[in-house]
């Protein structure tokens, strides 16, 4: 059989957490495979190349400060391009919902090169929320040719979209792979500088709040929203709040301005993922905009509080470990509050559930791509 040529390209944090470990995975199969960073994000991403000793054939080197998304999208539809002219590779693989994935899947498909797209088919079919997000999920599902989906629902959301069946598979989450290769690191004494500083700065006799946030559509008033509910949720007793900042200043400004120098709110640069794999497992609670902590944390039996209106990770909300509870202060404030203070309520939701995963999705991957005919 022919060995197939393989790029796998990812820009983010969050991509290269949930691509290492199919780059591991990979490397260790009969295919030829070369990995394309293209640095969407630079500091966040180097942390996680470095954890899990990765070094890209191909950087793009693209962050620029202040960048648009429009700015980026025309340097990455060219420099992507020189890439796919010097490696041709059969298949592309690219994850979830950037811009990243998004344009280098289109232009893939100007050069006739099959997609294959990681955590495929998640919905809310909400162009506005999550921004940009939801149209680059719904674009490179047009594109790919290979589906791998972490859920049913989501396979579901991409049957009724017309894909054929027998381009899709379930798969679970590469992101519940990383983090059982993290916590298995974790486990065997892996530690750092930066954890142990972080570790030095909790009080374990207090409840532990994680929170993170980026997402563009709360970008100002909604922000400023969040930020006024975690000055108040820190007031309550026996609580301690740690917040890894995103580096975004439209998310700095707030974070800053109303957090800053707040007792029992700890502000730090973004951290490493061991580090946050460290204080997902030692959180009581987790407030975040983000998307894969919706997977990680439920997975330990954290309950999280999401600040969207919509989620494209259903599953979870109806167990109950997850809520969505938007931008509205009151709202955040109320439902944390019940966590916190009510313990036979977050007893009744804090179970862990593996609906997102159990560590075997890169090995799925392979197993498929391994009996697909990508040339034909």
């Amino acid at each position: 059989m022919k060995q197939q040529r393989i790029l796998i390209i990812f820009g983010t944090r969050p991509e290269a957490i949930k691509m290492a470990p199919l780059v591991l995975a990979f490397k260790k199969s009969r295919h030829h495979v070369k990995v394309c960073v293209t640095a969407q994000h630079r500091q966040m991403l180097d942390q996680v190349l470095s954890f899990f000793e990765l070094t890209p054939d191909y950087d793009l080197d693209l962050m620029s400060p202040n960048q648009t998304l429009n700015s980026l999208s025309g340097r990455l539809f060219q420099s992507i391009d020189l890439v796919y002219q010097d490696y041709k590779p059969d298949l592309v693989f690219v994850h979830g919902d950037t811009t990243t994935s998004s344009i280098c899947a289109w232009a893939a498909f100007h050069r006739k090169i099959k997609v294959a797209h990681i955590e495929a088919g998640l919905r809310t079919y909400n162009l506005e929320a999550p921004f940009p997000e939801e149209l680059n999920r719904q674009i490179t599902g047009r594109i790919a040719t290979l589906h791998f989906a972490p859920t049913d629902l989501a396979k579901q959301n991409l049957l009724k979209e017309g894909v054929p069946s027998g381009n899709i598979i379930i798969t679970g989450n590469t992101v519940i792979d990383a983090l059982f290769i993290g916590l298995d690191k974790l486990k065997k004494g892996y530690i750092n500088d930066e954890t142990k500083r972080i570790k030095s700065l909790i009080d374990n006799n207090k409840k532990l709040i994680l929170v993170t946030g980026h997402r563009r559509e709360n970008f100002g008033e909604g922000f400023e929203q969040i930020c006024f509910a975690l000055l108040e949720i820190s007031k309550l007793p026996d609580v301690q709040i740690i917040y890894p900042v995103h580096l975004n200043p439209n998310v700095q400004e707030p974070v800053y301005n109303i957090l800053g120098n707040q007792p029992n709110i700890i502000l730090l640069d973004p951290v490493g993922y061991p580090t946050f794999i460290f204080l997902i497992k030692s959180s009581y609670l987790v407030i975040t905009d983000s998307g894969g902590i919706q997977e990680e944390a439920p997975s330990l039996g954290k309950p999280v509080l999401v600040m969207r209106e919509t989620s494209e990770r259903p599953e979870a909300i109806k167990y109950g470990i997850v809520k969505l509870v938007g931008t509205d202060k009151t709202e955040i404030v109320r439902e944390a509050s019940k966590l916190l203070i009510n313990e036979n309520y977050y007893k009744s939701i804090s179970t862990p559930i593996d609906i997102y995963g159990d560590g075997n999705a890169c090995i799925r991957i392979i197993n498929f791509i391994n009996l697909f005919k990508i040339n034909e």
